[in-house]
């Protein structure tokens, strides 16, 4: 991904993709549009206890990225 002034993905909380990121993950816990979702702050605490937990355990750690193509 090419992201002006951007070198590195950052993970945190936001409800709308297109007013709050740029080049960034947000997690949610509910889809509610296109690049909308409900209740990040609460889906990124749950991702940060499973993350912290595999990393105190020395275990790898990936993110795999899909885009699911709408059928129309």
């Amino acid at each position: 991904m090419n992201v002006p002034g951007r070198d590195l993905i950052l993970i945190h909380p936001a409800n709308d993709a297109k007013k709050e990121l740029l080049g960034c993950i947000a997690t949610v816990t509910n889809h509610t549009g296109i690049g909308k979702g409900s209740n990040s702050r609460k889906a990124l605490e749950k991702l940060k206890t499973i993350v912290y937990a595999a990393l105190e355990r020395e275990e790898e750690i990936k993110i795999s990225i899909q885009s699911k193509k709408e059928i129309v």
